[in-house]
């Protein structure tokens, strides 16, 4: 047989459930690109990728026995050295074709041609084909250290290292066994099916007969897409059956797909009673502890229903319901008594648990930092109109839960147990609000605080962060951000142009600087730093969403200060540029901006009295005539507006450049039309700078 389906198994231990779909991927890529770069499979041969906890595999279609013998063409060395003055082969040309076992009598065949500035010979022949039974395990083990594994172990008395131990390899070339020894194991075509529900050992008859016969005889479905795909309708259907939903589940489903290998879907449901503690907290127990889907009504409140996704399909399943509600009932029992001993306690009177919590060894404590974020909070609703007082409250008690036994238990509950526990004290319903969305945004696409006071405080704790470990030169570097700094300013930015905020970026600095102890904060320049830190995170922001590159250099190469105003500038940007005299602007406006880096000293105003030549005039005129109303519509923010007033200058301009030699001799003439082009390039430069727009 030439031509048949390849299939290469691992059979092993439990693999990392988070980790399996990446390694699945991963193994069956490297083996298809290795048997293509071989010449075994043709390059757009098709190929099967599985993945079970207990196994990789791939099938690659059309993979051939024996790969095609091929021209090669290889340079020997230059003539000057392979060939002497009588037109012999020197020893040092025979000796080279000695080791690659090239004929004597092949010198005739060589060829020569220019290789850089020397002639020199070169050799072609034709190479035997690669062979699967060869090149197969090579392939598979270079798969297998490919693979994104971060720490391996040893098993039995090999050598072999893997993620876990690996019982079997099946390598299988249609119906025949390629043989070969990857990871300490001989190559076979027995597998294993189900730990439970399987006949036993399964011998694959053919590559082809892999899935089915598994699916079969093993009671897998070895194909993790498909599997998923299998628990996701059943999901689907038994909550439908149930009349409730699932809402969010596409994380959960991932992982229990990676855990199973014959999935089938039970309901389980434990005692209505639990629904009196937070719903978040149940969710978190269900999901994370037990891989439980919770069930929903319409209005998206939990339902004391849930479903289980099961590694075993049985007639009668009462068995495995009673015992999944039977595990999950104490996790609800914890989740019940946590919640109620902390409400036993105010967050005001946790506050002074926060005292020996470090935030950082150079920062202080968690109760410190409250302190600075209860001003800083205040300070930035003062400026936002809001109200202060909520503000500087809810900053006050945001982090006292992070010392209650519920958030100790499930940290990923700060902020929002904090919430309940605020409305359980008698705090107001916007500061309680304020502490659970301080933390928001927490990923991209997460919401955004809402209100003044739940954006001050939000506010606060992410600037309170960048500019402490800004202030003490703790800077990310590389893919290094141990504080999350990234994470933070890019809620800043969110927070700033999605909500949006009046208000200026530099100032926000400035004033969670002021908050820090004098001479705390020693990092050199910081604040410039800081600046440039998150604006460089807001073009990354902007280019993920979908905006032009130059425009965006455009608005941001003059740092804006105002956030909220530049998806407005951006837009305007878009708007000049397909102006049909957008482009010679651009490239008169980035001519000027290489003039004037040149010009010596800073220019001053243009003199009437030492204008010139006809152009100069007309376009000193112009600018005068067009300057009150741009900088009329950029006060107003009708930034389209002003930037769309700058086309009519374009005739102005080309005529200037055409005219008028702007480096003339005479010092006073030549000053002044720098000046001049000073002017004209403040003017244009308002809003952008649109000489980034010239290609």
């Amino acid at each position: 047989m030439t031509s048949a389906t390849l299939l290469v198994e691992l059979l092993t231990e439990e693999l990392p459930p988070k980790a399996l779909p990446r390694l699945g991927e991963t193994f069956a890529t490297k083996i298809a690109e290795g048997l293509k770069a071989k010449g075994l499979a043709p390059s757009d041969a098709a190929f099967r990728t599985f993945a079970s906890p207990r196994r990789l595999a791939v099938t690659v279609a059309q993979v051939a026995a024996e790969a095609a013998a091929r021209e090669v063409t290889e340079k020997l060395m230059p003539v000057s050295v392979a060939i002497d003055a009588e037109g012999k082969p020197t020893p040092a040309l025979l000796k080279k074709m000695e080791a690659k076992g090239i004929s004597v009598d092949a010198v005739a065949g060589f060829e020569r041609r220019m290789d850089g500035k020397a002639e020199a010979l070169f050799h072609t022949a034709m190479v035997p084909g690669a062979k699967l039974a060869d090149v197969l395990s090579g392939i598979v083990q270079d798969a297998v250290k490919a693979l994104p594994i971060p720490k391996v172990m040893r098993w039995g008395d090999g050598d072999a290292t893997f993620v876990r131990p690996v019982h079997k390899l099946t390598l299988l070339h249609g119906a025949d066994v390629v043989p070969g020894r990857v990871l300490d194991l001989e190559a076979g075509r027995r597998t294993r099916g189900h730990r439970f529900m399987s006949r036993g050992d399964i011998d694959i008859a053919t590559a082809d007969a892999y899935e089915p016969t598994l699916l079969a005889e093993g009671k897998v479905i070895p194909s993790f897409a498909e599997r998923r795909a299998d628990i996701e309708r059943q999901l689907l259907a038994e909550a439908a059956k149930q009349g409730a939903l699932l809402n969010e589940y596409d994380d959960l489903l991932d992982e229990v797909a990676a855990l199973v290998e014959h999935p089938t879907v039970y309901v389980g449901e434990f005692e209505a009673e639990f629904l009196a503690v937070p719903q978040e907290c149940l969710i978190l127990t269900m999901r994370a502890n037990q891989k439980y889907f919770p069930l929903f009504d319409g209005a998206g409140k939990l339902l004391n229903r849930f479903l289980i996704v099961s590694n075993m399909r049985v007639a009668d399943p009462s068995n495995i319901i009673a015992g999944n509600a039977r595990v999950v009932r104490p996790r609800l029992s914890d989740a019940r008594f946590f919640f109620e001993q902390d409400k036993k306690q105010t967050l005001e009177a946790r506050l002074p648990r926060l005292a020996p919590v470090v935030y950082h060894n150079k920062l202080g404590s968690q109760l410190e930092r409250v302190e600075r974020l209860e001003a800083l909070a205040g300070a930035i609703a003062a400026q936002l109109h809001g109200d202060v007082a909520a503000a500087g409250r809810a900053a006050r008690l945001a982090k006292a839960d992070l010392v209650t036994d519920m958030v100790g238990e499930f940290p990923e509950l700060q902020g929002i147990m904090g919430r309940y526990y605020a409305l359980a004290d008698g705090e107001g319903e916007v500061v309680a609000d304020a502490i659970q969305a301080h933390y928001q945004p927490r990923f991209a696409g997460d919401a955004l605080p809402a209100g003044n006071v739940a954006a001050a405080v939000a506010l606060a704790d992410k600037l309170d962060a960048l500019v402490g470990f800004f202030g003490i030169g703790m800077v990310p570097t590389g893919d290094k951000d141990p504080f999350a700094l990234r994470r933070a300013a890019l809620g800043v930015l969110r927070i700033l142009m999605e909500v949006p905020l009046p208000l200026e970026l530099p100032k926000l600095i400035d004033t969670a600087a002021a908050g820090f102890k004098p001479g705390l904060l020693s990092a050199e320049g910081f604040a410039a730093q800081l600046q440039d830190f998150m604006l460089e995170r807001l073009k990354n922001l902007l280019r993920e969403g979908g905006r032009d590159g130059a425009v965006i250099d455009a608005v941001l190469a003059l740092k804006p200060v105002r956030i909220d105003l530049v998806p407005a500038k951006l837009g305007a940007v878009e708007a000049f540029r397909a102006l049909p005299e957008a482009e010679a602007l651009a490239a008169a406006n980035k001519r000027i901006v290489n003039i004037l880096k040149k010009a010596d000293g800073t220019p001053g105003e243009p003199d009437i009295a030492l204008l010139q030549e006809a152009a100069e005039k007309a376009l000193f005129h112009q600018v005068l005539e067009v300057a009150p109303l741009v900088r009329s519509h950029v006060a107003n923010e009708d930034y389209t507006d002003a930037l769309c007033a700058l086309a009519g200058l374009r005739a102005a301009v080309d005529q200037f450049f055409e005219d008028v030699m702007v480096m003339a001799e005479e010092p006073l003439t030549r000053q002044n039309r720098i000046a001049l082009l000073a002017q004209l390039a403040g003017l244009m430069n308002q809003v952008a700078d649109i000489s980034r727009l010239s290609a």
